[in-house]
Order: structure tokens, then C-alpha cells, then sequence
């Protein structure tokens, strides 16, 4: 079986595009996530907030976060992909956000293959209103929990580019260490 962490590869034109795989889609209320060891994705739980994804969720394959996960990606499409779909995504921004006393980047992305999203290059030229939903979901999905988090404003897209070499070289040089074991 095909692990989606370790086995698919990040893509060829990194750091700026990618392959992204999709844990959850746009307009769930549920928080699947990658089971590291088996590469299944599990319930993680159902949001407690009257709240849902407002963008497509998931993951930059052999790449490590600082909070010890695959870096995080919001890929913005028309359309709700189905969890474990590879699509081909290129970065627009960052949003970093503090959850449980952790710095967790989170790579705003569009999804390159949809007409409506691929012209943009930057979370700049998107609508204004759409940046503060995507914000506020963070800001306010974790309340009814008594979790807060702290999220910053979303940055352009030249800074995602040394978050997500870094996670690559973390990945790399963990993987390489041993201390990631795929099977």
C-alpha cells in the first residue's frame, strides 16, 4: 500500500507548486487526519463549532512542520475534493497560527487545474472577504472546545517558500535519521 506521507512524491516544481493530498474537503464539519503509521486517514473528530472547512485540507507529502505533522495546506477550488486526492497546488500565501502554545503554518494554495483559482499567485488578489473567512474558521473552530488559538494575518506568497523548503529538508533529514519510519 501507498503511504500518502512518505511514498508520493512532493511534486517537481517545489518550492512554489506541489502535490497537495486532500484529508478534507471544503464544507465538512469533519477533522479527518493522516494516522501517521498506517497512512489511512481517521476521525479525528467532528468540529464542536457550528463551523466547516471553507477550503480544501490537507497535507504536503515528506514534509515535517514544526509541530512534528506534514505541513499543512488550504487549497482553495471551486469544488470539494474527496480525502486522498493528489492535486496539483501552488502556493499563495501563509497563515501561521499558535495552537496549544505551537507555531503551525498553514500554506494557502489554489488548486492549479481549476480555471476559476489558477490565474491567481498571490493571496493578495484574492477578494479581501475571502482571506478574513478563511481566518476567522481558525480563529473560531477550536472555541466551543475551550482551545484557544492565536491566528496571524496572511502573509504573501514569497513567504511560504522557506516554510515549505524547511519542512522539506526536515523531512529529508529525519527520514534519513530513521526517526521517521514509514512502515
Amino acid at each position: 500500500m501507498t503511504h500518502p506521507w512518505h511514498d508520493v512524491t512532493p511534486g517537481e516544481s517545489l518550492p512554489r507548486e506541489f502535490t497537495a493530498v486532500i484529508e478534507i474537503p471544503m464544507g465538512s464539519s469533519v477533522k479527518y487526519e493522516l494516522d501517521k503509521k498506517t497512512g489511512l486517514l481517521k476521525l479525528d473528530r467532528v468540529l464542536y463549532s457550528a463551523v466547516y472547512y471553507p477550503a480544501n485540507y490537507g497535507f504536503i507529502p515528506q514534509t515535517l512542520a514544526e509541530d512534528d505533522d506534514p505541513l499543512d495546506v488550504l487549497v482553495l477550488c471551486q469544488e470539494p475534493v474527496a480525502p486522498l486526492t493528489l492535486v496539483h497546488a501552488r502556493a499563495i500565501g501563509l497563515m501561521t497560527m499558535i495552537d496549544t502554545g505551537r507555531r503551525d503554518h498553514k500554506i494557502l494554495a489554489v488548486a492549479t487545474n481549476d480555471p476559476e483559482y489558477h490565474g491567481f499567485y498571490d493571496c493578495r488578489e484574492l477578494p479581501p472577504h475571502r482571506l478574513m473567512m478563511l481566518r476567522r474558521f481558525f480563529q473560531d473552530y477550536k472555541t466551543l472546545e475551550q482551545k484557544a488559538v492565536e491566528v496571524d494575518e496572511f502573509q504573501e506568497a514569497s513567504t511560504t517558500l522557506p516554510i515549505i523548503e524547511s519542512a522539506l529538508q526536515a523531512y529529508s533529514t529525519e527520514r534519513r535519521r530513521g526517526f521517521l519510519n514509514p512502515r
